[in-house]
């Protein structure tokens, strides 16, 4: 799906709710527009010395409710539409958990894999100078995202700290803990899936112990997801990374797998207690939760129907279309959706911000037992109002999302 697909399902998604709302069209306009979009070209000089340009992009969706907030991501496949479309994503997410932001994004054109180590960092500084107009930590606050990570955050702050002259950890989470990190923020995004995964197994009458687990994607959210599952008595069946999936219907040990095949040569694949399976046929195995944890538009119109799962918990960002969500409830398939089921990541983003502009520091479990916590109370508000307008949970937590940011809109009024 190109960017264009994906910023037209967001923009869709809008309307059908400010609809169901009642929202006034000046509202609509409003929340439909980006408040600001930045695109950049940027020169780097590669180890060998020749020289390559890249584009990058951030934008910021809205600021009602707060200072943007937002991961950047490094792809070779992302535009200004996808960037726009998830910076829209993330204002509703940050308004379903009730933390003070609005939605931003970034990305770089560019396939970090085939560069050196040395050149991602040059590419992450260059775009971090680029942007810099844009983001600070009382303005707009970057985060890991696909293809980054605490090392690239740990870049930009570095670098947005030689441009103030003095240390600014608060302008940038997902840090490094020995720069301001958080603890138990590598883990958030995984660990508030499957506390959405447990509050929604409730609903069907199950429970994650014993539930027979099937997880796309083995990177950050999707290998801390399948840990925690196995790690609460859950049978993961299924995984699969970039390469491929695996499969074995008695389960597999989720941890071996982190621990001794993924990121290696061949990755999980070289697993040998499970039969290969394609990143399709891994959404259509026989299983009681399915968690799409890869990139976007995984589930489609074409194989919503062959998905055997009772429920789906939304890892990644978008990665069911609104045909495939049509059929799903038609089927009776519970899906928990992105901006609920992953909203863990900014949810510790938010206490790592707060943590760096205190300069005190929480413990471990007092981080997941407030992550837990707001998931929880979000899940149950998202319920609410499903049960209330007899709706799906996607169309529900829209509607809390699209009315928060709508109250704080009204509230604050159109300057001058």
């Amino acid at each position: 799906m190109s960017g264009k697909d994906v910023l037209d399902t967001a923009q869709k998604q809008l309307k059908e709710v400010v609809q169901k709302l009642d929202i006034d069209e000046g509202l609509y306009k409003i929340l439909a527009a980006p408040k600001r979009q930045l695109k950049v070209n940027f020169p780097i000089v590669f180890d060998n010395g020749e020289v390559e340009v890249f584009e990058g992009y951030r934008v910021q969706h809205n600021t009602s409710r707060g200072p943007t907030k937002g991961g950047i991501r490094f792809h070779p496949d992302v535009d200004m539409e996808e960037t726009t479309a998830l910076a829209m994503w993330m204002t509703w997410k940050c308004a379903v958990a009730n933390i003070p932001y609005g939605g931003a994004k970034g990305s770089v054109k560019v396939n970090p894999k085939r560069l050196s180590k040395r050149e991602v960092e040059k590419v992450t500084r260059r775009f971090t100078n680029e942007i810099s107009i844009l983001f600070g930590e009382r303005e707009d606050i970057p985060a890991p995202d696909v293809g980054t990570n605490a090392q690239v955050m740990a870049w930009i702050m570095d670098t947005a700290s030689m441009q103030k002259g003095h240390t600014v950890p608060g302008i940038v989470t997902g840090k490094p803990l020995i720069l301001g990190g958080s603890e138990g923020r590598v883990e958030a995004t995984g660990r508030g899936v499957i506390v959405t995964a447990e509050e929604g197994a409730k609903i069907h009458n199950m429970s994650l112990h014993g539930a027979k687990v099937v997880v796309q994607g083995f990177g950050n959210v999707g290998s801390v997801a399948a840990r925690l599952a196995q790690d609460n008595g859950a049978t993961v069946v299924g995984v699969s990374d970039a390469r491929g999936g695996i499969y074995n219907p008695k389960g597999l040990d989720v941890h071996e797998l982190y621990y001794k095949y993924s990121g290696r040569d061949g990755g999980i694949r070289n697993y040998k207690e499970a039969e290969q399976v394609s990143n399709e046929e891994l959404l259509e195995l026989d299983c009681d939760i399915l968690i799409p944890a890869a990139l976007s538009s995984q589930i489609t119109h074409k194989n919503a129907d062959k998905i055997k799962a009772r429920m789906i918990v939304e890892g990644a960002n978008g990665p069911t279309t609104p045909d495939a969500d049509k059929i799903l409830n038609d089927k009776g398939v519970l899906v928990v959706p992105d901006i609920l089921a992953n909203s863990g990541g900014v949810v510790v983003s938010y206490f790592e911000w707060v943590q760096d502009l205190a300069h005190f520091f929480w413990e471990e479990n007092e981080v997941n037992n407030k992550l837990a916590r707001i998931m929880r109370a979000s899940f149950a508000s998202v319920v609410e109002m499903m049960h209330e307008k007899d709706c799906s949970m996607r169309e529900a937590a829209l509607m809390i999302g699209v009315q928060r940011v709508t109250q704080a809109t009204v509230l604050r009024g159109i300057f001058p």
